[in-house]
């Protein structure tokens, strides 16, 4: 059972194959967001040694993804168009992130502390409201989720912190399996802020712990802010499901690579 032990079993396989059981058993009562926290929480259980006795910054994290599986399904009995819930999820994202974050911000200098503070709630804040706008096209947040999650976790190795690394692939795997169900079908699946809320705000704070832990440059965060973005563009809505999962799927995952590279690159490795 050594091959069980191996990372890439762990961060990818595994919670690929539970989320895409969770998508698949779920879907009909429309909870088969829900694959996101179960491959997230896969990992969790695998790696993370997850305790409430110290809550370190990686723990709130998990804390709060945990959290959040609890706060999604309520949000789904609002009215999907209300605006107001977007701006509540992005005040609760900033928050989530100050409450994360201070007990390092406070042992900065003061206008670091502000610049660095500042910073990580309007990276977060931003993912959280963007992919919040996604939450019933399942194609388009599903290739976000993907993208978002393979980026964070490159970038966070890249910048040595295996551990958020795992945590950030994770969701890469539980978004790719969510969009491999939907392929099959070829037929979307439900979404909602099941998925979206998960999806956009666990790796935003994941990569803004590998900023403030590891050795992640701050220039990777606008990067990967774009891949959000990337799923917006106005083009593939007459194709079929397949077709607009791969192009969808190749347009984030092409945003993820150049974030990457970005942190490759100030590890000073020539990619070219």
């Amino acid at each position: 059972m050594e091959w069980w032990n191996h990372p890439a079993v762990q961060s990818a396989l595994a919670p690929f194959l539970v989320a895409l059981m969770v998508a698949f058993l779920l879907d009909r009562i429309r909870l088969s967001g829900l694959a996101i926290l179960a491959g997230f929480c896969t990992v969790v259980y695998l790696v993370a040694d997850f305790n409430f006795e110290s809550l370190t910054v990686t723990r709130k994290i998990i804390l709060t993804g945990i959290v959040t599986g609890a706060i999604a399904p309520v949000l789904a009995s609002f009215p999907s168009p209300w605006r107001m819930v977007r701006y509540l999820l992005g005040a609760g994202a900033a928050v989530a992130a100050l409450w994360i974050f201070w007990p390092i911000l406070i042992q900065k200098q003061l206008m670091e502390s502000l610049m660095l503070g500042t910073g990580l709630v309007l990276f977060v804040t931003w993912q959280v409201v963007v992919t919040d706008g996604l939450y019933s096209q399942p194609i388009r947040a599903g290739a976000a989720g993907m993208g978002m999650g393979i980026g964070v976790g490159f970038s966070a190795l890249l910048g040595a912190s295996a551990s958020l690394s795992q945590l950030g692939l994770a969701i890469g795997a539980a978004s790719g399996a969510y969009l491999c169900l939907q392929f099959i079908q070829n037929k979307p699946l439900s979404c909602g802020r099941t998925f979206t809320l998960p999806v956009s705000l666990l790796p935003a704070l994941l990569a803004s712990a590998a900023l403030v832990l590891a050795k992640l440059p701050w220039y990777c965060l606008p990067a990967l802010a774009l891949i959000p973005l990337a799923a917006y563009l106005p083009i593939m809505r007459t194709r079929s499901c397949r077709i607009q999962i791969i192009v969808f799927s190749l347009m984030t995952m092409l945003v993820a690579v150049a974030a990457t590279s970005l942190a490759w690159y100030a590890e000073g490795v020539v990619l070219w």
